[in-house]
Protein backbone atom coordinates (compact mmCIF):
# COMPACT_ATOMS: atom_id res chain seq x y z
CA UNK A 1 0.00 0.00 0.00
CA UNK A 2 1.34 3.46 -0.89
CA UNK A 3 1.08 6.56 1.24
CA UNK A 4 0.16 8.93 -1.57
CA UNK A 5 3.01 11.26 -0.61
CA UNK A 6 4.82 13.36 -3.23
CA UNK A 7 8.13 15.03 -2.34
CA UNK A 8 9.07 18.27 -4.06
CA UNK A 9 12.69 19.35 -3.66
CA UNK A 10 13.52 22.99 -4.27
CA UNK A 11 9.97 23.83 -3.24
CA UNK A 12 10.88 27.43 -2.31
CA UNK A 13 12.24 28.18 -5.77
CA UNK A 14 10.47 29.85 -8.67
CA UNK A 15 9.15 26.66 -10.23
CA UNK A 16 8.57 24.95 -6.88
CA UNK A 17 6.56 27.85 -5.50
CA UNK A 18 4.33 27.83 -8.56
CA UNK A 19 3.81 24.07 -8.47
CA UNK A 20 2.97 24.19 -4.78
CA UNK A 21 -0.10 26.22 -5.61
CA UNK A 22 -1.06 24.63 -8.93
CA UNK A 23 -0.33 20.90 -8.72
CA UNK A 24 -3.42 19.86 -6.81
CA UNK A 25 -5.65 20.66 -9.77
CA UNK A 26 -3.83 17.93 -11.72
CA UNK A 27 -2.92 15.26 -9.17
CA UNK A 28 -6.43 14.08 -8.37
CA UNK A 29 -6.38 11.51 -5.59
CA UNK A 30 -2.95 10.16 -6.48
CA UNK A 31 -1.04 12.28 -3.98
CA UNK A 32 -3.13 13.71 -1.14
CA UNK A 33 0.06 14.80 0.66
CA UNK A 34 2.75 17.12 -0.69
CA UNK A 35 6.01 17.06 1.24
CA UNK A 36 7.93 20.25 0.53
CA UNK A 37 11.69 20.41 0.92
CA UNK A 38 14.29 23.15 0.61
CA UNK A 39 16.90 24.97 2.70
CA UNK A 40 15.01 28.26 2.34
CA UNK A 41 11.91 29.33 4.26
CA UNK A 42 8.79 27.48 3.14
CA UNK A 43 6.39 29.22 5.49
CA UNK A 44 3.59 27.36 7.25
CA UNK A 45 2.35 24.03 5.94
CA UNK A 46 -1.15 24.26 4.48
CA UNK A 47 -3.69 21.44 4.59
CA UNK A 48 -2.27 18.40 2.84
CA UNK A 49 1.31 19.69 3.11
CA UNK A 50 4.36 18.64 5.11
CA UNK A 51 7.62 20.56 5.48
CA UNK A 52 10.91 18.66 5.47
CA UNK A 53 13.95 20.91 5.33
CA UNK A 54 16.97 19.23 3.74
CA UNK A 55 20.31 20.31 2.29
CA UNK A 56 20.93 18.47 -0.98
CA UNK A 57 24.64 18.26 -0.21
CA UNK A 58 23.94 16.20 2.94
CA UNK A 59 22.78 12.70 2.14
CA UNK A 60 21.33 11.88 5.55
CA UNK A 61 19.08 14.95 5.45
CA UNK A 62 17.83 14.01 2.00
CA UNK A 63 17.32 10.40 3.09
CA UNK A 64 15.18 11.50 6.06
CA UNK A 65 13.05 13.69 3.80
CA UNK A 66 12.48 10.66 1.55
CA UNK A 67 10.91 8.39 4.20
CA UNK A 68 7.38 7.37 3.28
CA UNK A 69 7.52 8.98 -0.16
CA UNK A 70 6.04 7.40 -3.32
CA UNK A 71 7.27 9.84 -5.95
CA UNK A 72 9.61 12.82 -6.23
CA UNK A 73 9.67 16.00 -8.29
CA UNK A 74 13.32 17.01 -8.07
CA UNK A 75 13.55 20.75 -8.69
CA UNK A 76 16.28 21.48 -6.14
CA UNK A 77 19.72 22.80 -7.04
CA UNK A 78 21.40 25.82 -8.56
CA UNK A 79 19.25 27.02 -11.46
CA UNK A 80 21.99 28.92 -13.27
CA UNK A 81 25.64 28.68 -14.17
CA UNK A 82 28.09 28.81 -11.26
CA UNK A 83 31.62 27.71 -10.46
CA UNK A 84 32.40 24.08 -11.24
CA UNK A 85 32.80 23.35 -7.53
CA UNK A 86 29.36 24.70 -6.63
CA UNK A 87 27.67 22.93 -9.54
CA UNK A 88 29.41 19.69 -8.57
CA UNK A 89 28.47 19.91 -4.89
CA UNK A 90 24.84 20.98 -5.28
CA UNK A 91 23.65 19.81 -8.70
CA UNK A 92 25.77 16.73 -9.33
CA UNK A 93 26.24 15.29 -5.84
CA UNK A 94 22.83 16.62 -4.77
CA UNK A 95 21.07 14.81 -7.60
CA UNK A 96 22.90 11.61 -6.73
CA UNK A 97 21.76 12.04 -3.12
CA UNK A 98 18.14 12.43 -4.23
CA UNK A 99 18.15 9.42 -6.53
CA UNK A 100 20.04 7.14 -4.16
CA UNK A 101 17.86 8.18 -1.22
CA UNK A 102 14.81 7.53 -3.40
CA UNK A 103 16.09 4.06 -4.28
CA UNK A 104 16.75 3.22 -0.65
CA UNK A 105 13.28 4.47 0.33
CA UNK A 106 11.54 2.40 -2.35
CA UNK A 107 10.33 5.41 -4.32
CA UNK A 108 8.59 4.39 -7.54
CA UNK A 109 9.04 7.47 -9.73
CA UNK A 110 11.29 10.54 -10.01
CA UNK A 111 10.52 13.53 -12.23
CA UNK A 112 13.69 15.55 -12.75
CA UNK A 113 13.94 19.22 -13.69
CA UNK A 114 16.41 19.00 -16.53
CA UNK A 115 17.12 21.88 -18.89
CA UNK A 116 17.42 23.20 -22.43
CA UNK A 117 21.06 23.77 -21.49
CA UNK A 118 21.73 20.06 -22.01
CA UNK A 119 21.48 20.89 -25.72
CA UNK A 120 22.18 24.62 -25.62
CA UNK A 121 24.75 24.67 -28.43
CA UNK A 122 22.32 23.47 -31.09
CA UNK A 123 21.41 26.13 -33.65
CA UNK A 124 17.99 27.71 -33.40
CA UNK A 125 17.39 26.59 -36.98
CA UNK A 126 17.21 22.93 -35.85
CA UNK A 127 14.28 21.19 -34.19
CA UNK A 128 15.68 19.14 -31.32
CA UNK A 129 14.25 15.81 -30.24
CA UNK A 130 15.01 14.23 -26.84
CA UNK A 131 17.19 11.63 -28.57
CA UNK A 132 19.79 13.93 -30.17
CA UNK A 133 23.37 13.86 -28.79
CA UNK A 134 23.72 16.30 -25.90
CA UNK A 135 25.53 19.60 -26.44
CA UNK A 136 25.67 21.25 -22.99
CA UNK A 137 26.60 24.91 -22.88
CA UNK A 138 27.79 25.32 -19.26
CA UNK A 139 28.75 23.39 -16.13
CA UNK A 140 25.07 23.82 -15.27
CA UNK A 141 24.08 22.13 -18.52
CA UNK A 142 26.55 19.32 -17.84
CA UNK A 143 24.97 18.78 -14.41
CA UNK A 144 21.60 18.26 -16.09
CA UNK A 145 23.12 15.80 -18.58
CA UNK A 146 24.51 13.94 -15.57
CA UNK A 147 21.11 13.91 -13.88
CA UNK A 148 19.48 12.40 -16.97
CA UNK A 149 22.21 9.76 -17.27
CA UNK A 150 21.98 8.90 -13.59
CA UNK A 151 18.22 8.56 -13.93
CA UNK A 152 18.74 6.15 -16.82
CA UNK A 153 21.04 4.04 -14.68
CA UNK A 154 18.61 3.88 -11.76
CA UNK A 155 15.81 2.84 -14.14
CA UNK A 156 17.95 0.13 -15.74
CA UNK A 157 19.49 -1.17 -12.50
CA UNK A 158 16.75 -0.60 -9.95
CA UNK A 159 13.51 -0.24 -11.90
CA UNK A 160 12.87 3.26 -10.53
CA UNK A 161 11.00 5.13 -13.26
CA UNK A 162 12.41 8.48 -14.34
CA UNK A 163 11.05 11.39 -16.38
CA UNK A 164 13.46 14.18 -17.29
CA UNK A 165 11.70 17.45 -18.15
CA UNK A 166 14.00 19.76 -20.10
CA UNK A 167 12.68 23.08 -18.80
CA UNK A 168 13.39 25.89 -21.24
CA UNK A 169 12.11 29.28 -20.04
CA UNK A 170 9.75 29.12 -17.07
CA UNK A 171 8.12 32.55 -16.81
CA UNK A 172 4.69 34.00 -16.02
CA UNK A 173 4.76 35.23 -19.63
CA UNK A 174 7.37 35.64 -22.39
CA UNK A 175 9.78 38.52 -21.93
CA UNK A 176 11.72 38.51 -25.23
CA UNK A 177 11.87 36.99 -28.70
CA UNK A 178 13.71 33.86 -27.55
CA UNK A 179 10.85 33.04 -25.19
CA UNK A 180 8.50 32.75 -28.17
CA UNK A 181 10.23 29.40 -28.73
CA UNK A 182 11.21 28.40 -25.19
CA UNK A 183 8.41 29.58 -22.89
CA UNK A 184 6.89 27.22 -20.31
CA UNK A 185 3.88 28.73 -18.57
CA UNK A 186 3.17 27.98 -14.90
CA UNK A 187 -0.08 26.15 -15.62
CA UNK A 188 1.54 24.04 -18.34
CA UNK A 189 4.43 23.27 -16.00
CA UNK A 190 1.98 22.07 -13.35
CA UNK A 191 0.21 19.81 -15.83
CA UNK A 192 3.48 18.45 -17.23
CA UNK A 193 5.06 17.60 -13.88
CA UNK A 194 1.81 16.15 -12.56
CA UNK A 195 1.60 13.87 -15.58
CA UNK A 196 5.25 12.97 -15.12
CA UNK A 197 4.54 11.47 -11.67
CA UNK A 198 1.06 10.02 -12.23
CA UNK A 199 0.98 8.38 -15.67
CA UNK A 200 1.75 4.66 -15.28
CA UNK A 201 4.50 2.66 -16.95
CA UNK A 202 6.68 5.39 -18.43
CA UNK A 203 10.00 3.66 -17.72
CA UNK A 204 12.67 6.18 -18.69
CA UNK A 205 11.60 9.27 -20.63
CA UNK A 206 13.02 12.67 -21.58
CA UNK A 207 10.63 15.38 -22.80
CA UNK A 208 10.72 19.05 -23.72
CA UNK A 209 9.57 21.35 -20.94
CA UNK A 210 7.78 23.99 -22.98
CA UNK A 211 4.28 25.21 -23.69
CA UNK A 212 2.62 24.58 -27.05
CA UNK A 213 4.63 27.32 -28.72
CA UNK A 214 4.16 27.76 -32.46
CA UNK A 215 7.86 28.68 -32.83
CA UNK A 216 9.26 25.94 -30.59
CA UNK A 217 12.73 24.53 -31.25
CA UNK A 218 12.09 21.29 -29.36
CA UNK A 219 9.90 18.50 -30.66
CA UNK A 220 6.92 17.21 -28.65
CA UNK A 221 8.15 13.61 -28.63
CA UNK A 222 7.07 11.88 -25.43
CA UNK A 223 4.22 14.26 -24.69
CA UNK A 224 1.81 11.64 -25.98
CA UNK A 225 3.22 9.08 -23.54
CA UNK A 226 2.43 11.45 -20.67
CA UNK A 227 -0.82 12.72 -22.12
CA UNK A 228 0.52 16.27 -21.84
CA UNK A 229 -1.58 18.76 -23.79
CA UNK A 230 -0.27 22.30 -23.25
CA UNK A 231 -2.84 25.04 -22.94
CA UNK A 232 -0.60 28.02 -23.68
CA UNK A 233 1.30 29.30 -26.73
CA UNK A 234 3.84 32.12 -26.50
CA UNK A 235 2.56 33.37 -29.85
CA UNK A 236 -0.20 35.17 -27.96
CA UNK A 237 2.50 37.58 -26.71
CA UNK A 238 4.47 37.89 -29.96
CA UNK A 239 3.47 41.43 -30.82
CA UNK A 240 4.91 42.74 -27.57
CA UNK A 241 8.20 40.82 -27.44
CA UNK A 242 9.36 39.68 -30.90
CA UNK A 243 11.46 42.83 -31.35
CA UNK A 244 13.25 42.31 -28.01
CA UNK A 245 16.49 40.54 -28.89
CA UNK A 246 20.22 41.04 -29.23
CA UNK A 247 22.52 41.25 -32.24
CA UNK A 248 21.46 38.49 -34.69
CA UNK A 249 25.13 37.98 -35.58
CA UNK A 250 26.06 37.12 -31.98
CA UNK A 251 26.32 33.44 -31.07
CA UNK A 252 23.96 34.01 -28.15
CA UNK A 253 21.23 34.85 -30.68
CA UNK A 254 22.05 31.89 -32.91
CA UNK A 255 22.10 29.01 -30.42
CA UNK A 256 19.26 27.67 -28.33
CA UNK A 257 21.01 28.21 -25.00
CA UNK A 258 21.03 32.00 -25.39
CA UNK A 259 23.42 33.88 -23.08
CA UNK A 260 24.64 30.58 -21.61
CA UNK A 261 26.63 29.82 -24.80
CA UNK A 262 28.79 32.93 -24.34
CA UNK A 263 32.25 31.71 -23.31
CA UNK A 264 32.45 34.54 -20.78
CA UNK A 265 29.15 33.79 -19.08
CA UNK A 266 29.67 32.77 -15.42
CA UNK A 267 26.15 33.16 -14.05
CA UNK A 268 26.20 33.22 -10.28
CA UNK A 269 29.91 32.58 -9.90
CA UNK A 270 31.44 35.22 -7.66
CA UNK A 271 28.02 36.44 -6.53
CA UNK A 272 26.26 35.83 -3.24
CA UNK A 273 23.62 33.08 -3.26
Amino acid sequence: MTSGRLLITGAAGEVGSALRGLLRDHLGEAFPTLRLSDTRDLGEAAAGEEIAYADLTKFEEVRRAMDGVDAVIHLGGIANEHSYEMIRDVNVDGTYHVLEAARQAGVQRVAFASSIHTVGFYPRSETISPSVPVRPDTYYGVSKVYGEALGRMYWERSGMEFVGVRICSFQPQPKDARHLSTWLSPRDAAQLFARAVTVPDVGFLIVAGISGNTRRWMSPEGWDVLGYTPQDDAEAYAAGVEDIHGDPNDITEQRQGGIFVDSGYTGLAGKEQ
